[in-house]
């Protein structure tokens, strides 16, 4: 590996990992950060699909990458998981791409024929991450990407009825969609910062999920960094 990518919404996100980095390297004016056979860039995209979609294509139309990594927090449809939590995310799905019918219920494009549902990238109207199974060290789930964060329980029980996703985030689409257009390995890494649920900000773990999410990547930093020395 020469070339990861890091993609996070927000600074906030990632500013462990940030601060880890710079510690250990300095960065050129572009938030790289160069260690000798390994070349590690950071991309910040701003929150939501359509500013993910543009930042990583322009991304990786310009460097070809060896991994890229997609990461930050998301809120669990799957009550089973625990808040700050870790996962890998293995699938995506846009969930709210498509038409509201009279009756209040959804019908995706997929249903309505202006996609095929195994058109490039998608298998079975889903985007899998087929270099994912080179990593195993994190829990697997399938997650949607949305355009809005869902808060009120009649929206919710609208999507957990048609999605068997177990995360929900706005940009992780994005990573799947691009990354698989272009062929590059990549993962979704997500820490979970509250349930989706009615919007009750005072229950959501956010500190919590940041620290355990850049736990994981300074640790994944770490190993990509000490096999490179034991290459050399």
């Amino acid at each position: 590996m020469k070339n990861l990518l890091i993609v996070a919404a927000n600074e906030f996100e990632i500013a462990p990992v940030l601060q880890w980095l710079e510690q250990q390297k300095a960065p050129d004016a572009n938030r790289k950060f160069n260690f000798n056979e390994l070349e590690i860039s950071i991309l910040l995209t701003g929150v939501g699909l359509p500013l993910a979609m543009f930042q990583l294509t322009r991304a990786l139309t310009t460097v070809r990458y060896d991994l890229v990594i997609n990461a930050g927090i998301a809120g669990a449809l799957d009550t089973r998981l625990e808040l700050g939590a870790v996962v890998q995310v293995i699938s995506e799905t846009f969930a709210d791409l498509g038409v509201e019918e009279a009756d209040g219920s959804f019908t995706d494009l997929f249903k309505l024929n202006l996609i095929h549902p195994e058109a490039p990238p998608f298998q079975d109207r889903k985007m899998v991450n087929t270099f994912g199974s080179a990593y195993d060290f994190l829990p697997k789930v399938h997650g949607i990407t949305v355009n809005k964060v869902h808060g009120s329980a009649s929206s919710i029980e609208q999507l957990k009825r048609r999605s068997n996703a177990s995360v929900e985030s706005m940009e992780g689409a994005a990573t799947f969609y691009a990354c698989l257009m272009y062929q590059t390995p990549f993962l979704e890494i997500r820490s979970i910062s509250n349930f989706v649920e009615p919007r009750n900000r005072d229950a959501w773990e956010i500190p919590l999920a940041i620290e355990n999410l850049n736990g994981v990547l300074i640790d994944m930093l770490k190993g990509l960094l000490e096999n490179k020395l034991n290459e050399a």
